[in-house]
């Protein structure tokens, strides 16, 4: 009979460790450029991805939480252990590949610390800063994990949250006080996001579709919201899983929804269009805003707290799905050398080999020309990854209800077959059309060649889709050999 836990967690509870796992204030600048056709990407990612992840990630979790292994033991047991490897792979790599995209928003957080803002801009600057601040959180991530929950939950609070609060707060005092309202002067030939009538600029609710360029910020703002299914291993500590968790789900899509919008219509409020960008966008709002009432100073004080708190956000990451490969490579899908672990018990040869990789993305950062390109070029390959093992959740989701019926679900998608065939279905859906828009350069970037773009795009991600499945070649002949 299994265990029941010794206290357990609350509807709220789950529905704030959730939105804190999904919220950072990286992606406001992104959002704010869509102006009010956000609440189209919003309204996407939210209820097209968010809830159906959520939801298909804890019937799975439920099944299998004995197992452990997250999202490898459960393709492993829907299709084979060769594309469990390649799922959980794909989760690790993904977020390898997003480290630099937080690190490049730190770096400019601490540009304007130091009062240099063109700095945000400066290609050698946000490399070398991001290489070098990579590698100080995986010194202290050896320290183990005690030492890591600590700046972690600090941070959030200190450098997620507070400054989070304060930019609705001042676009709130900004209007009240009389000041230009962004909104209403978008340049004419930002056609995607504003109408033309009589002469006069309205902003459009609704993307204006011309091509997928036009849409291809949607790619970034999905990968956004991703990371929920991290949450679903909680829902065996709740008391009511069937009932509580979807409502702690739907609570953290609100809560994400509300902050995410009213943060990035704050940017966009405050924000003249031409001046939002996705380095440093942030920091232009808080800057624009103090100046204006002459407390530029405190501008220098959100860079801290926000460097401290993408700082607290990629050690919060760092160790935890290395962790997912680390079992992994304990159950022989990964050569000896990826098990070793130091004192602390910390996976550190996946970390240094982690390390290596996030060296070299941040290097895009010193030969892109532009630091903006470079930063979405970076966020589409994490996406692209990302989706991949979204598309595998969901298959396995699907598949197990008919090869594993009888197998004790603590939460369950309601429904019955129908109900994990409609949400499962859209969410596979969501994920293979933003899996095909992170394919096309944005309209709103100077990407200069769409073909090279693209194929970076492309390469990068076969690239990193198709490693785990040559290891996992190697590995079986390897075994082959051995039993010989």
């Amino acid at each position: 009979m299994e265990k029941k836990p010794d206290k357990y967690i609350s509807t709220w509870q789950l529905a704030l460790m959730t939105a804190a796992a999904i919220i950072s204030l990286r992606g406001l600048p992104m959002m704010a450029q869509e102006e009010m056709t956000m609440f189209f990407y919003i309204f996407f990612a939210t209820f097209l991805f968010l809830i159906p992840a959520s939801l298909v990630g804890a019937e799975l979790g439920s099944m299998y939480a004995k197992k452990g292994g997250g999202v490898y033991t459960w393709v492993k047991e829907a299709f084979n252990q060769r594309l469990g490897f390649s799922a959980i792979f794909l989760q690790w790599i993904q977020n390898v590949v997003w480290y630099p995209t937080v690190l490049g928003f730190a770096a400019a957080a601490i540009a304007y610390l130091i009062g240099k803002p063109a700095l945000a801009q400066n290609g050698l600057f946000v490399g070398l800063f991001s290489i070098l601040i990579y590698w100080f959180a995986t010194w202290i991530a050896f320290k183990g994990t005690d030492k890591v929950s600590k700046i972690t939950s600090r941070g959030f609070l200190i450098g997620t949250v507070f400054p989070g609060i304060v930019v609705i707060v001042m676009a709130l005092v900004w209007l009240i006080s009389g000041n230009p309202d962004s909104i209403k002067d978008i340049p004419a030939s930002v056609t995607q996001i504003v109408s033309v009538d009589g002469g006069h600029v309205h902003p459009r609710f609704f993307p204006h579709l011309t091509g997928m360029s036009n849409i291809a910020f949607l790619s970034g703002i999905v990968l956004l919201f991703a990371g929920v299914e991290v949450q679903a291993v909680h829902a065996m500590e709740m008391k009511e899983p069937q009932k509580q968790f979807p409502r702690a789900m739907f609570l953290a899509a609100g809560i994400s929804f509300i902050l995410f919008t009213l943060g990035s219509l704050a940017v966009a409020v405050v924000t003249p269009y031409n001046d939002i960008n996705l380095q440093d966008g942030l920091l232009v709002t808080f800057r624009e805003v103090f100046e204006r009432y002459h407390v530029g100073w405190i501008t220098n004080v959100m860079g801290l707290l926000i460097a401290f708190g993408a700082l607290a956000g990629v050690m919060s990451w760092i160790v935890g799905p290395s962790r997912g490969l680390l079992w992994t490579a304990r159950d022989g899908q990964l050569p000896d050398f990826w098990t070793k672990t130091n004192k602390n018990g910390i996976q550190k040869n996946i970390l240094f080999i982690q390390g290596g990789i996030v060296t070299v993305l941040s290097s895009f950062y010193i030969f892109m020309d532009n630091v903006n390109v470079a930063f979405f070029l970076l966020s589409a390959m994490t996406v692209g990854l990302y989706l991949i093992m979204y598309m595998m959740m969901y298959a396995s989701g699907i598949k197990l209800r008919y090869t594993q019926p009888d197998l004790p679900r603590v939460y369950k998608v309601p429904g019955g077959m129908i109900g994990m065939w409609l949400v499962g279905g859209i969410g596979l859906a969501a994920v293979i059309f933003a899996f095909i828009v992170a394919f096309f350069p944005p309209s709103q970037l100077p990407i200069g060649s769409p073909v090279t773009y693209t194929a970076l795009v492309a390469a990068g991600t076969v690239i990193f889709f198709t490693i785990p499945f040559i290891i996992s070649m190697v590995m079986a002949r390897k075994k082959r050999k051995q039993s010989v």
